[in-house]
């Protein structure tokens, strides 16, 4: 997986971070996560899968400590060049490898955007929540975006070409090789009561938010629906539809949740 990333390291800020469909979506993220960065208290964040580390100089550029990993080294090497920031840092971390011990200090918020979490299984994901209860100060939030298992637009999109294989490919507790930049992922879906249920005795939900409900996947960035007015259209739908029972059918999802008190987790 590594390897794969690297290879898609030099165009991805291109192909999706500032595509039109790629800022659509992380301004409906942002506008979720804003209450917490524009608050009085500098924070202590720790990104996972940072990619190309768009969203953690964006949370360093509001002075909070942020550390961001991911297993790529191209990634990282993009994000490093980026910015010249003191109050951040970007190293090579495979997430499967994180433990209590890995850092030298706890978090006020672990934050993973975009689906970085949907390369793992549930198994490996379970792994991870109980390494990030660990990672957290008290009333520390978990914040992430991963791909549910029913987009409407996939389910649309692939239907009207045919190809119904595609259509349903979300929908499915196995591993699917997912196209990254002409490099295939496997990748595992998640609806939000999935994620629930992995940290169900561990963590509280606070909010869960569409992503995408109507502002179409990456992979039309090159179609009409990308571009004005239709995009326009949709960044004002995906405003007004923000309903936890509509997470499930976006192209992501977005759920905070925060840690539950000690004497609760026994």
């Amino acid at each position: 997986m590594k390897a794969d990333f690297d290879i898609a390291a030099n165009k991805y800020d291109d192909i999706f971070t500032f595509s039109n469909i790629g800022k659509a979506q992380r301004n409906l993220v942002f506008k979720n996560v804003d209450p917490y960065l524009h608050s009085e208290k500098n924070l202590s964040i720790l990104e996972i899968n940072c990619g190309t580390g768009e969203d953690a100089i964006q949370f360093a550029k509001l002075d909070h400590e942020v550390h961001a990993t991911d297993i790529s080294e191209g990634m990282i090497n993009v994000a490093k060049a980026k910015t010249k920031l003191k109050n951040i840092t970007f190293t090579v971390q495979d997430i499967n490898t994180i433990t209590e011990q890995t850092f030298t200090k706890k978090f006020d918020i672990i934050f993973s955007n975009f689906g970085g979490l949907n390369c793992l299984s549930k198994i490996q994901l379970e792994d991870f929540f109980n390494t990030a209860n660990t990672l957290l100060n008290p009333n520390g939030k978990l914040i992430l975006v991963l791909m549910p298992k029913q987009c409407i637009w996939e389910q649309i999109y692939f239907s009207l070409k045919g190809d119904f294989k595609k259509a349903k490919r979300r929908n499915t507790d196995k591993s699917v090789d997912a196209n990254v930049d002409g490099i295939f992922v496997k990748t595992w879906y998640y609806n939000p009561k999935d994620i629930l249920s992995l940290t169900s005795t561990l963590f509280k939900k606070e909010k869960i938010k569409p992503i995408g409900i109507t502002i179409p996947p990456s992979y039309l960035e090159n179609s009409i629906l990308a571009k004005n007015p239709l995009l326009s259209i949709f960044k004002s739908i995906d405003s007004v539809i923000t309903g936890e029972f509509w997470a499930k059918y976006a192209d992501h999802f977005y759920i905070e949740l925060s840690t539950k008190a000690k004497h609760n987790q026994a």
